[in-house]
């Protein structure tokens, strides 16, 4: 007894004495935050359940402001809030690497471009930026256009209903994102592999989240023997198996078939024809600049980032114009504008003239940014423009949700306002206030494609049908995940359009 008493003595006053002395303890101790334990820092303060980490996530900038340092045992991560620090950090190359908790997702996505670092992410990068050529989303469009008018038919199907707009969508974003990244269709058992995708994801990201909570879990020697590993690795198996076939077999069929190249405009190619991400990425294996494996990685990070946050970017918004009849209205008067009583599929013409909708989407993602919270490792000291140090060695975490509810940066934040995104109302805003797809040299390489998709799945929707609303804004509350999402369904009602 007298023994432990004196250990626990010990190990108190040597906490003590590090916090008091260590440089990053020192540094991090000047910024705002939560009372910091000796030895523990603020691992208490985490321990909580998952659904509650979001709401005290939410209650850190009110009560401590633009800069909140925390730390857990030797760790030490820095909240920032400000536009002017967020584009200190995110502009500068040197702060491009990602550490915790993006390295809890390399057991699926490998070295794949949102999680890797250094010479790799760069060359990864510049390979990959070609598949988002202008020229190369113009081919995409048709892709998108024929989702589209499958998605009418499954909406078509739920008129009148008590519709979940989660369960109608992601099927719709998945099997886009698998055409237009492996040229497959997956027409086929399209339900088996959506729920399989869907409870992935869900799986992957409870796991993140529990291992940002839950010390034991934090280090992979010890994860590695919980029952959350073994489970996540019987998924990533299953997964993995299914994206190598799929390279696989298109890569087989490339080498028997011609394809487009990525100058030919041709509309005449079938399905299995058309360009792909994969190709380009074939391509550079056959010149050497990649192997399988980085393929099977890319492939993974783009079905990842690709289908689910595009999937709830719609569900939000379209949430939120049911709940606003006269911007849904607005919305109809624009796309009649330009395409009157005619049936046609939008051209990439056609959604560029969406300003009115391009507007609605941006203001639907600035209160659901689909990524709520960005993280970046600080690899040197620097100063923030409050005047605080963060120390070398810090993960900086961006809570982009918190930074585009601002009331100084968009008045009546929690108000769905369009109109703040017509250019005249955003000509004096920072460039670093609304940041929904990141920025900077690391920022989301697929923007322009997600808008594309979003414009032509929310303009169809809307020339054909009414959206009632069900599930209001209020209602809403959040899972703490690496993606935003709501802890129940959302759900719509639809009406034919006469």
């Amino acid at each position: 007894m007298l023994f432990t008493v004196v250990l626990c003595i010990t190990l108190i006053f040597c906490a003590v004495i590090y916090f008091r002395f260590n440089y990053k303890a020192r540094l991090i101790a000047k910024i705002p935050g939560p009372t910091r334990l000796p030895l523990l820092g603020n691992c208490l303060e985490f321990v909580l359940p998952v659904d509650e980490l979001f709401v005290l996530s939410r209650s850190l900038y009110y009560k401590y402001g633009p800069v909140i340092g925390i730390i857990a045992f030797n760790l030490s991560f820095v909240n920032i809030y400000d536009p002017e620090d967020l584009e200190v950090i995110l502009s500068n190359p040197k702060f491009n690497d990602k550490r915790e908790p993006y390295t809890f997702l390399k057991p699926w996505l490998c070295e794949g471009l949102l999680v890797s670092n250094g010479l790799k992410w760069h060359k990864r990068r510049k390979m990959l930026t070609q598949a988002f050529h202008f020229n190369i989303l113009k081919k995409y469009a048709r892709t998108f256009t024929e989702h589209a008018e499958a998605f009418l038919g499954m909406v078509q199907a739920e008129v009148g209903e008590k519709t979940d707009l989660m369960a109608l969508i992601t099927s719709t974003t998945l099997q886009i994102m698998c055409e237009t990244t492996m040229g497959t269709s997956m027409n086929e058992g399209i339900e088996a592999v959506t729920n399989k995708y869907f409870n992935a994801i869900h799986e992957i990201g409870e796991t993140v989240v529990q291992r940002l909570c839950k010390v034991w879990m934090f280090f992979d020697w010890s994860f590695n023997l919980c029952k959350e590993a073994r489970d996540q690795k019987r998924v990533l198996d299953d997964l993995h198996k299914l994206t190598t076939r799929i390279i696989q077999e298109r890569k087989t069929y490339v080498e028997n078939n011609p394809l487009e190249t990525m100058l030919d405009s041709s509309e005449k190619s079938n399905k299995k024809g058309r360009l792909a991400m994969l190709d380009l990425l074939l391509q550079n294996e056959k010149d050497g600049n990649i192997d399988i494996d980085g393929i099977r990685e890319e492939v993974d990070t783009f079905l990842f980032e690709g289908h689910d946050t595009t999937a709830m970017a719609i569900c939000f918004m379209i949430m939120q114009i049911a709940n606003d009849t006269v911007v849904q209205e607005k919305i109809y008067d624009e796309l009649y504008n330009i395409f009157g009583d005619s049936k046609r599929s939008p051209t990439v013409d056609d959604l560029a003239e969406m300003k009115y909708l391009e507007c609605c989407i941006k203001e639907s993602l600035r209160l659901y940014p689909s990524v709520p919270m960005i993280s970046r490792y600080i690899s040197e000291e620097i100063q923030l423009g409050k005047g605080y140090r963060i120390p070398k060695d810090t993960m900086c975490n961006i809570h982009i949700y918190d930074v585009h509810r601002r009331s100084d940066l968009f008045p009546e934040p929690d108000k769905f306002i369009p109109e703040r995104f017509l250019p005249e109302n955003s000509i004096n805003r920072h460039p670093y206030a609304y940041i929904p797809f990141s920025a900077g040299p690391r920022n989301c390489i697929g923007q322009k494609f997600a808008m594309l998709e979003m414009k032509t799945l929310v303009s169809s929707l809307i020339r054909r049908f009414h959206v009632d609303a069900i599930t209001k804004p209020s209602e809403i509350r959040y899972k703490c995940d690496l993606v935003l999402r709501a802890t129940h369904p959302i759900f719509v009602r639809f009406r034919n359009r006469q």
